[in-house]
């Protein structure tokens, strides 16, 4: 009895293009909707949610049907082309509405652009500004105000005609050269010490201003802090008042997206299911971990491809992505053809069954179908465990859903550098994790796995633009390994409870909890962040749900049996479907 990994990593390509598109869609969406769209962190939340909203009413019918379809080419092969081939045309559409509404911002004219944000004049909220730590400064600014304060510390009423045309001109120019020439934009603007200095020297190596024959040293300002706090809402509140005056793009923008999201939805239950298929029971853990492996590797390319477009530079927020979207739908088709080429469903369906009568192997979920009643103190374990799979998607997916705007905006860092050191460090850590498991047990695992998550979390709320990024890549890398610890352990935890009948039904509580998280936290976590006119407390609200997971876990009394001992590296990946 020998898995047959060319046939499993064959099936995981069907997995590998679900997790490439979830991949791009987490980070680009995001960005597309702020950006380009003007929405704030509450309606962007609450769109980004709608992929699990209709995964959980969607999922559970189109595996049932699945089940009941029957054709030359299998039961879950015509749902897995159907649905990519349609998902990827989708995808790819959203490109053009963000097309159109560039060139209804025009963006694609930074001289004109902001020329026509600063005379605009919209309302900003102040990004310094919290109702909770800082009242010391104004709730909001007109752009031209902020501009203002921090060219000339007045404001633009006060200002004369050609100061007046000088905060203009700052305005412009430092936009304009930040998304053209960082580098240069970082020399020629952002040496400011209260005021903008036009004209300046440079003396071993500090600044001083030019005033009146006499030099007055400069101390060096970040533009980073200028472009979070003034040109980021401003940009946003200008592209949302574009959105209402022609919400054609925005609509169609919609329309494509829930096209895309039904298209992921009809396929992602019959994908899972086909392992199981074609593998015969006592090798699935092996199967799962071959099939979780090559959906990390597909999200891990699509990372390395942000990095060679640029998605995740902070000047390139309104960029097109139709390069980059383009390249991960070729992606997922390539990772089709291998499927369609290499998988023969009906044919290793029936090998499987073969297989399973050769060896004595049978179903016990089928064949016996006993339940077992839990008693008080199981079913409150049960509950406990649940609870803290809610409580620590809740933290880690609200920083997924909300990473990509605070990484460009406030830490100006690539995210994706970020995020790709993450599943690396998961990948790399599933082997000492499952060892781990053996010698202290799943929920010491769990506790050890959400502590790591709580410290990583906690440290990045410290995180700036001006903070190490090798730092910041070593939260996050601490943050993937924590993050794998949970999952391993805690579906085996959540299914130990059942017995051989409702094994099912437990995985059903278990994706219950995950996915209502999914559905609850991007707008929670974006109107939280909109009450306090920051996207700062993104790291506060995350540690303080994961926090809240160790709690829950620390009364958890049973689901805690002994793994049974893991013959090959492979099963350590294994973190269930």
């Amino acid at each position: 009895m020998k898995l047959n990994y060319k046939k499993t990593l064959l099936v995981g390509f069907a997995f590998f293009l679900i997790c490439a598109f979830w991949q791009a869609y987490d980070t680009i969406v995001p960005l597309m909707l702020v950006n380009k769209f003007g929405l704030n962190q509450t309606l962007s939340g609450i769109i980004m949610s709608l992929d699990n909203v209709i995964a959980v009413f969607l999922l559970p019918i189109f595996g049932t049907l699945s089940d009941k379809t029957n054709t030359k080419f299998g039961r879950r092969t015509p749902y897995i082309v159907i649905g990519t081939i349609v998902a990827a045309l989708a995808f790819f559409g959203l490109t053009f509405a963000d097309n159109a509404q560039l060139a209804n911002i025009k963006a694609s004219d930074s001289t004109t652009f902001y020329a026509e944000l600063f005379e605009e004049n919209a309302n900003i909220t102040n990004a310094e500004y919290s109702s909770i730590y800082n009242k010391t400064v104004d709730k909001e600014y007109s752009v031209r105000d902020y501009a203002s304060e921090i060219v000339f510390n007045k404001k633009y009423a006060e200002l004369t005609e050609e100061e007046q045309n000088g905060a203009k001109e700052w305005f412009v120019n430092i936009n304009k050269a930040y998304n053209e020439n960082h580098s240069e934009a970082e020399t020629k603007y952002a040496y400011f010490g209260g005021r903008y200095y036009s004209e300046y020297e440079e003396k071993d190596g500090e600044y001083y201003a030019l005033s009146g024959g006499d030099t007055v040293k400069i101390e060096k300002s970040s533009l980073n802090s200028a472009f979070t706090n003034l040109i980021t809402p401003a940009r946003s509140a200008y592209a949302w008042n574009k959105t209402i005056s022609n919400p054609v793009p925005f609509i169609f923008f919609g329309l494509l997206l829930i096209l895309t999201l039904l298209a992921m939805a009809t396929f992602r239950s019959p994908a899972v299911a086909l392992m199981p298929d074609v593998t015969i029971k006592p090798l699935r853990s092996q199967g799962n971990a071959v099939i979780n492996l090559m959906g990390t590797i597909g999200g891990m390319i699509v990372l390395v491809f942000g990095i060679v477009f640029g998605t995740g530079k902070s000047y390139n927020q309104t960029m097109s992505y139709t390069a980059f979207i383009g390249a991960v739908c070729v992606l997922m088709v390539l990772a089709l053809v291998a499927f369609i080429w290499g998988v023969r469903e009906p044919k290793w369906v029936k090998e499987m069954e073969e297989d399973s009568v050769k060896y004595g192997i049978e179903d016990v979920e089928t064949k016996e179908g006993e339940v077992k009643k839990l008693s008080k103190g199981e079913k409150t374990s049960l509950i406990l465990i649940l609870l803290s799979v809610a409580l620590w998607y809740i933290s880690y997916n609200g920083v997924i859903s909300k990473y990509s705007l605070y990484a460009t905006n406030v830490l100006h860092k690539d995210y994706n550098t970020t995020l790709l050191l993450a599943q690396g460090a998961a990948i790399i850590s599933y082997i000492p994790v499952g060892y781990l498991a053996r010698k202290i047990g799943r929920k010491k695992s769990i506790i050890a796995g959400v502590i790591m998550l709580t410290v990583a979390f906690g440290g990045a709320t410290f995180m700036s633009s001006s903070s190490s990024a090798i730092l910041l890549n070593l939260l996050f890398a601490l943050a993937g390994i924590g993050w794998a610890t949970i999952n391993v352990n805690s579906f085996p935890m959540v299914v130990e409870l059942a017995s051989g009948g409702n094994v099912g039904k437990f995985t059903g509580y278990y994706y219950t909890a995950s996915m209502a998280a999914q559905i609850i936290t991007p707008i929670l976590s974006g109107g939280i962040m909109d009450l306090a006119g920051s996207m700062r407390p993104l790291f506060y609200y995350a540690t303080f749900f994961s926090a809240l997971a160790i709690v829950t876990m620390a009364f958890v009394k049973h689901g805690d049996s002994k793994p049974t001992e893991k013959k090959t590296v492979l099963e350590e990946f294994d973190a269930g479907d």
